[in-house]
């Protein structure tokens, strides 16, 4: 979420600059293209965090349902 406001706010920073020289606003561009980057990265890591937790859970539950049940001697 951090990366994602820094993104913006280093775009804003860069929008702002179209005054300045054209080193200055190269330099700001660059900045919120690797800003980007990072967040697209953080953005996938996330995703993955995601899908794997999913697979740890459904593969837990599989676990749990396979096992089969005890059988109370009363009962038999």
């Amino acid at each position: 979420m951090r990366k994602i406001i820094l993104a913006a706010a280093v775009a804003g920073a860069a929008l702002t600059l179209g005054a300045c020289s054209e080193k200055t606003g190269d330099a700001a561009s660059e900045a919120a293209d690797s800003a980007m980057a990072d967040t697209e990265a953080n953005a996938e890591a996330a995703g993955d965090a995601v899908q794997d937790a999913a697979t740890d859970n459904a593969e837990t539950a599989a676990d749990a349902t396979a096992t089969p049940a005890a059988t109370p001697a009363a009962a038999q």
